[in-house]
């Protein structure tokens, strides 16, 4: 008896492209394993319905035959249907408001859920991840609002030359672009009036290296965070190169009273540090977002802050946020709304508290894309694929009528399930608070 997996068509917006298996990966599979495949059909992603077809899907708008769905971001509340098994990015683990009454819905409806960012391995380390590509798209975008910022103010730099990264066909066009500024920058050097163009990384993880891959092709001399203020106030730079300070925690917060700083206790123990972030952020040109943060860490780039920066005469050097992590009112509170790849960018006005669409105001660009990946659709959803497609059989094949201790799953799935049969596992009871 072969069971049958749905793969669902995504609709959160029509930049969003990307599928969790791909047709080479779903032919493997069916050839394998026992199991069947029902593909919504999709006149956007980057596979068309004709390769899922090829590849011996049964492309057709009801998924209802399929025992377990397939999708990437969240499902809309009134397709969930009783006791089937769904496997997205949920976004509910934060207890993340707007996403409760979805989660509510899953439970109401007995069903399981596994949630792809919760699948770990014993180190607690994520096996599937769209993170390197959210960052590779978030920096060419930044570096894109970047140049179309410094335009509307009356200068033309070399980022002029960029698009988004969603109007590239792929990444090897993407790459071949930004080595072209690089040569300019090289040749030409930067305006006096940008130069030295800085870039600070928050964070160093999946996100972070994905940005600085792209960074890298241009011709970027990495500093310590400690050397910033010396090299941008005595001048030592060049007006051909750009710079780079990538932050780790220990450069962006500080413990309390005497202790020194220790990385597990500060995961720990957040309110025993405050951030010193601020510190850096007037000689940063662009700053580039990709931690993981929760409401118990300290924000690092504060309203406050740049009610400050922004109430001088002149112009402060830092003109665009990339917050790649996009968390709303998180670590950054300029951002307060997320965008997409078609309105991507506002500027933030922290006299106001307001966000207006495009490049003009006074406060910086703001960058909060919420689905980079999906504009780097066929690389980011081949390398998920060739992941996930080691799992599937197991999800698929798993006995879900047994109970949750008895059921006989790999710990890296099991870790992953937020909701059982319509109940919250014993990991994520947490979320109780949140539902109520």
């Amino acid at each position: 008896m072969k069971i049958n997996v749905g793969i669902r068509r995504e609709d959160i917006n029509r930049w969003e492209r990307r599928a969790p298996l791909i047709p080479a990966h779903v032919s493997e599979l069916r050839e394998k394993y026992p199991l069947n495949f029902y593909v919504q059909p999709s006149k956007i992603r980057v596979f068309p319905d004709s390769e899922y077809l090829a590849a011996g899907a049964v492309v057709q708008e009801d998924l209802c035959p399929s025992r377990v769905i397939l999708a990437i971001k969240e499902i809309p509340i009134s397709l969930f249907e009783k006791g089937k098994v769904y496997v997205f990015f949920s976004h509910t683990i934060k207890g993340q408001a707007h996403n409760m009454p979805m989660l509510k819905k899953i439970i109401e409806q007995g069903c399981t859920l596994i949630d792809y960012e919760r699948m770990t391995d014993d180190q607690g380390r994520r096996v599937l991840f769209f993170g390197n590509y959210a960052g590779q798209a978030g920096l060419v975008d930044s570096l894109w609002a970047y140049g179309q910022r410094m335009k509307l103010l009356g200068l033309e730099t070399p980022f002029l030359r960029l698009k988004q990264a969603v109007h590239y066909r792929n990444l090897t066009e993407i790459k071949e672009e930004v080595r072209a500024v690089g040569e300019m920058i090289i040749d030409r050097g930067l305006p006096p009036e940008i130069a030295p163009f800085v870039c600070g990384f928050f964070g160093y993880g999946h996100v972070s290296q994905g940005a600085q891959e792209i960074y890298d092709l241009l011709p970027a001399v990495e500093i310590k965070p400690g050397e910033l203020a010396e090299v941008v106030e005595k001048g030592y730079f060049s007006a051909h190169r750009v710079y780079k300070v990538v932050f780790k925690e220990e450069d962006m917060v500080r413990p309390r009273g005497n202790q020194c700083f220790d990385l597990q206790d500060y995961y720990q123990f957040p309110e025993k540090y405050y951030p010193v972030t601020e510190q850096f952020l007037p000689y940063l040109s662009l700053l580039i977002n990709g931690i993981f943060w929760t409401p118990k860490y300290p924000r690092f780039v504060t309203r406050k802050f740049l009610q400050k920066l922004y109430s001088q005469k002149s112009w402060p050097k830092l003109q665009v946020i990339g917050d790649i992590s996009c968390d709303l009112d998180g670590s950054i509170e300029s951002t307060i709304k997320a965008t997409d790849s078609e309105n991507p960018v506002y500027v933030y006005e922290p006299e106001s508290g307001r966000a207006v669409d495009g490049f003009a105001g006074r406060g910086p660009v703001v960058m909060a894309v919420y689905n980079l990946p999906a504009e780097l659709p066929i690389e980011s959803s081949s390398y998920f694929s060739q992941v996930l497609k080691n799992y599937v059989p197991e999800i698929a094949l798993a006995d879900y009528q047994k109970p949750f201790d008895r059921l006989e799953l790999d710990p890296v799935l099991k870790r992953a399930i937020i909701v059982y049969q319509g109940e919250l596992t014993p990991d994520y009871r947490y979320l109780e608070n949140y539902l109520k």
